[in-house]
Parts: structure tokens; C-alpha cells; sequence
């Protein structure tokens, strides 16, 4: 990951590992979804029987989702006729040019509206699958980051909906670090059963996960890259925003003369076994979203549609386990409103991959702290070519309708 951090390859669309895997990957997902989509008649089919809605709708969700993440990864910021990603419906589909942002959008649009259709009523078996409930979140996110119209207003009307009628509550003191003077509790982030977890993978040692993951990035109890001194911190300028009075400083105390002092997320991502280097192969969970991200979101929303009432009130719902006195935000308005939004996403949501998609939306700079280990204290502006990622030079050379990248 060095690479990344240091801005070198970003622009090197020929960088195999680092723009190549990304775009595979999604767009292996697309595939797998439009097979069962085929299978179950095509895009315009209404399946029958329910079983067949729920996972038609399921289908279309993750199809959905795949291309959101290849907007934020691949797209610089939303323009409606910028030509960005090809787009594939059913699997008989040859290579295809690249679509106008606007298309792609759209289409992101009718899955997930789809998605929450079929899938009314629906009662999944666990939480490693998508629900209604998960597809609203993610149209969320999408209308949120095209921001066209009435867009931001039915994001947080979606967020809202969510909040209200899922069933999903807050994480606890205890599920956000635990006990602070023994690690007692359900803290750790590791735990899919997690009430406020909305949607992640229940990881078994039937997978075999051990070095290469998530885990073995974060957690310094993970025999893995953390542990071994490749730390992943956080930003120090961050870290100081933090009041003292806030639990969540304690995700990355560093009073522990056990653990070096180097702010990493050793009370936020942990293995429970809490042994130094101890989790060989991971069985800690993998988390995709959860409950507070949603209020966040709706926040968000609220207040760039001109409903600050709302996102004064997620918001300190949101923070009622955090801090001790959250009346300061009921004084906050504009633009201020809205930037305390935002750094209460990159401090609640740290780690976990969406303060990335935050900055984008939003268009917000970002500048690197005092112990990044390259380029220290640097702004880098949000539209940054050194933040987006590249169509891969394997694409461009076996798509003969692809000629160059986004950038």
C-alpha cells in the first residue's frame, strides 16, 4: 500500500496490482449478478414466486452496489456527461464503450428501487446478506453523490426510513471500546451479532483467512502487517480534533505500556484474544456497514437539503454514547453544520473505508497530519487525480471501444 499513500502510481494506469484488482473485482460481481438476473428471465422480469423476488432483488442491489464503488474509485467527482464506466446488463453483452455518468446513475437508480420492490417483505437468514433495508442505504449514497434535484431530500428521507423502522440501535460504551481499564465488554469491532452491524461477513476458519486481510491491516493483535511494525494510524491532526471527553479518543489511547505509542486503533479493531501478534487465522469479522454511518448519512443529507432540525437531531442521537454534552451542535448552521458532520464521519467511521466516499461528495480537501510517514502536512484537493484510481491498461488494450481512462 505504500504506493497509494505516497501518490506515485495513482496515475499510472499500466500499475496492474493497484488499478487492475479494483476493477476486476467489481466488475466480477456485476457478472455474477446479471447471471443470476439472466436466470431468472432478465432486467425487465418480475419473478413470481417471492423466493425468486428476494433474490432477484438481491442481484440487482449488488449489482448496484459494484457500480457505485466504480464511480467513487474511477470517477473523479459526478458529471452527468462525462463518459466513465461500460455497462453490462445480462451476460450475452460484448465489451461495451464507456457510458455517460448520468447513465450509469440512472441505472444504479432503477436497480436499487427494484431491489427494495422485490425485496418487501423479505426476512434475511443472517446478516451476511442485502435486504431492503440495506438497498435503501446504498440508493442513499448514490443519490447523494449525483446530487441532481431532489436527490439529497430522498437520500435522507431513504437514511431516515432506515433509522426509524430497521430495528438496528446504537453501538454501546462497551461496543465501541469496550472496558477502558480491562477491554471488558463487546467492544472490538469484530462481531458481526453486533446489534448496530447492519450488513458484513461472519468469517470461520473454513476460510483460511490469515496474512493478506483486513485484519492483518488494522489490528495489532492480528499476526500480520500491524503487529509487525507496518502500522496504519491515525492522521494526528484528526486524533487532536477529538475532545478529550470523547470515548472514542480511547480507540487510539496510548496509555498502554503494552502497546507502542503510536496511535493505532488497538481499542477500536481487535482480535478479543487481545495477545500481541496472537490471531493467526482470522476468525474477527468483516464489517460492511452499520447503523451509525446511516445517521451520519442522514445528517448529511438533511442538512444539504436544507432540513437542519433533522440533522442537528441525528446527529446528537448519534453522538448521545460519545461525548458527554452534545448542545453545542444545536448552535450550528450552514456551513458549519455541515463541516461538524463531516469530521464527526471521519472520526466515527475511521478505518472503516467511508470517510473516502464523504470527501468526494462533498468535495472537501484533505490535509495529511504531522506523522504521515511521506509527504507530511500536504493538502491534497478532493478533485486530485492522485486520489481516483485509473482504467486499467489491460481494459484499455482488450476493449477496443475503451481508448484511455477517466483522468
Amino acid at each position: 500500500y505504500r504506493d497509494i499513500v505516497q501518490l506515485t502510481l495513482m496515475d499510472d494506469y499500466t500499475n496492474t496490482g493497484l488499478h487492475y484488482e479494483a476493477w476486476r473485482y467489481y466488475y466480477r460481481i456485476i457478472r455474477s449478478a446479471n447471471t443470476v438476473i439472466d436466470g431468472l428471465g432478465g432486467q425487465d422480469a418480475v419473478p413470481t414466486l417471492d423466493e425468486n423476488k428476494y433474490v432477484m432483488g438481491q442481484a440487482k442491489a449488488m449489482r448496484a452496489h459494484s457500480y457505485f464503488y466504480l464511480t467513487q474509485l474511477f470517477a473523479i467527482q459526478y458529471e452527468a456527461d462525462k463518459e466513465i464506466l461500460p455497462i453490462y446488463t445480462n451476460t450475452q453483452q460484448k465489451n461495451q464503450p464507456k457510458s455517460k455518468a448520468s447513465d450509469v446513475y440512472a441505472l444504479m437508480v432503477k436497480d436499487l428501487e427494484d431491489a427494495i420492490t422485490l425485496m418487501n417483505g423479505y426476512v434475511r437468514p443472517s446478516k451476511t446478506e442485502v435486504d431492503a433495508n440495506i438497498a435503501k442505504v446504498i440508493l442513499a449514497y448514490v443519490l447523494a453523490s449525483r446530487n441532481e434535484g431532489t436527490d439529497m431530500a430522498t437520500a435522507k428521507t431513504l437514511t431516515n426510513e432506515v433509522i426509524t423502522a430497521g430495528g438496528y440501535t446504537l453501538c454501546s460504551v462497551n461496543d465501541l471500546i469496550g472496558d477502558p481499564l480491562n477491554f471488558a465488554g463487546t467492544g472490538g469491532f469484530n462481531n458481526i451479532a453486533t446489534p448496530s452491524w447492519m450488513w458484513g461477513a461472519d468469517l470461520t476458519s473454513d476460510q483460511g483467512l490469515d496474512l493478506v486481510s483486513w485484519w492483518g491491516q488494522m489490528d495489532y493483535y492480528t499476526y500480520s502487517y500491524q503487529w509487525a511494525g507496518d502500522r496504519k494510524v491515525i492522521d494526528n491532526g484528526l486524533f487532536a480534533s477529538i475532545p478529550a471527553a470523547d470515548v472514542r479518543k480511547s480507540q487510539f489511547d496510548t496509555s498502554d505500556p503494552n502497546v507502542p505509542g503510536t496511535l493505532m486503533p488497538y481499542r477500536k479493531f481487535y482480535d478479543p484474544a487481545r495477545t500481541a501478534g496472537g490471531q493467526r487465522f482470522i476468525l474477527t469479522d468483516y464489517l460492511y456497514m452499520r447503523i451509525e454511518e446511516v445517521y451520519l448519512l442522514c445528517a448529511d443529507a438533511a442538512a444539504r437539503s436544507g432540513d437542519e432540525a433533522l440533522a442537528r437531531t441525528r446527529l446528537k442521537e448519534m453522538l448521545a454514547n460519545r461525548i458527554p454534552d452534545t448542545s453545542y451542535i444545536d448552535g450550528l448552521s450552514g456551513d458549519a453544520l455541515k463541516n461538524e458532520i463531516y469530521l464527526q464521519t471521519r472520526i466515527e467511521l475511521w478505518g472503516e473505508g467511508k470517510a473516502y466516499l464523504a470527501m468526494k461528495r462533498n468535495k472537501y480537501n484533505v490535509q495529511r497530519g504531522s506523522n504521515w510517514a511521506f509527504s507530511p502536512g500536504i493538502t491534497i484537493n478532493y478533485d486530485d487525480t492522485r486520489l481516483t484510481f485509473s482504467v486499467p491498461q489491460s481494459e484499455i488494450q482488450n476493449n477496443a471501444f475503451i481508448e484511455e481512462g477517466n483522468k
